[in-house]
């Protein structure tokens, strides 16, 4: 199972919407093949295993797989329909799936068909790794973290309003590796971007695509030469009436979305539902990183599931 969890990684930024799943068939305790859901609307990692896999699969063989097989027809067939099909008559799952399309209902279809079923587990492990999918599906919007960052006196400026450097060096590279690289989307004000003009990447770390950067920015104040400004940059606005300034930006490469206000801030349910709605080239996201400043923390305190305080000297 735990190998199961490293190669649903390899999907980590790719699958949108979807879980991150990896598959393992073993046999006598050695591994016969290997699959994982490689990007959204492509073969979900049970049957980029058995289709891959050319060989004899016998009684005695067991199928691995982090989460309960899916049994409905959508961008791809089901998975139940290949494991009965090639023979599998033993399945380790990890975590029952929370899409209602399938809750529990793939491991029914494997029972009627003499497969037998052991698990949850690692029920832990493989929940944590596809929170993000757990909470689209429990509470309709991504899993959110919130990351800040403060010195011992409370300061996250200078006292004339100036970028203060806080965290060290060996914190930067943890919050690239451990949590900018493991969201699909990082999400910060437009005063942060004016103020300390970031380029939120992963420098640290190789992740590619990157996490989708996010500006929240009502009236459209982000600069056109700002270094975050380009593609795989969205940045939300609430009115789209400055059109040259729109215009601009969607030069560099930036995406504006307009969203609504409520009691002068984002209306976040529909800022969730434009995240997590696939249209066209764009998959959709599951889990968020809200880096700041003030103002936007204070924002999402109330559905934050998460939040890392980094402090400094």
């Amino acid at each position: 199972m735990h190998r199961c969890l490293e190669l649903a990684e390899r999907g980590r930024g790719k699958v949108g919407t979807n879980p991150l799943v990896g598959a393992v068939l073993v046999r006598g305790g050695k591994i016969l093949a290997e699959g994982w859901h490689e990007a959204f609307g492509l073969r979900h990692a049970e049957r980029m295993l058995l289709e891959d896999y050319k060989g004899e699969i016998r009684p005695q063989d067991t199928l691995y797989v982090n989460l309960e097989p899916c049994c409905h027809h959508g961008k791809t067939p089901p998975c139940t329909e290949i494991i009965i099909e090639r023979g599998v008559k033993r399945v380790v799952y990890g975590m029952v799936d929370p899409d209602v399309r399938i809750a529990g209902q793939g491991m029914e279809c494997l029972r009627k068909a003499q497969v037998e079923l052991i698990g949850p587990v690692e029920r832990a492990r493989c929940e944590w790794l596809n929170r993000g999918f757990v909470s689209l599906h429990a509470h309709r919007r991504p899993w959110v973290t919130v990351r800040m960052a403060k010195t011992l006196s409370g300061a996250i400026a200078n006292p004339d309003g100036s970028p203060l450097k806080i965290t060290s060096a060996e914190q930067d590279r943890w919050t690239h590796e451990w949590l900018r690289a493991r969201h699909d989307a990082i999400l910060v004000g437009v005063n942060t971007v004016i103020r300390d003009n970031p380029k939120l990447n992963t420098r640290f770390v190789q992740r590619l695509p990157s996490p989708l950067r996010i500006v929240l920015d009502p009236h459209l104040r982000t600069p056109v030469d700002a270094r975050v400004s380009g593609a795989g940059t969205w940045v939300i606005t609430a009115s789209m009436e400055d059109t040259s300034k729109r215009m601009m930006l969607e030069e560099r490469g930036v995406r504006v979305e307009e969203v609504p206000l409520y009691n002068g801030s984002f209306d976040l349910s529909a800022l969730w539902s434009l995240l997590t709605s696939p249209v066209g080239d764009f998959h959709g996201i599951t889990t968020i990183l809200i880096e700041g400043g003030v103002k936007t923390w204070e924002r999402f305190r109330d559905v934050a599931d998460e939040a890392v305080l980094l402090m400094g000297e």
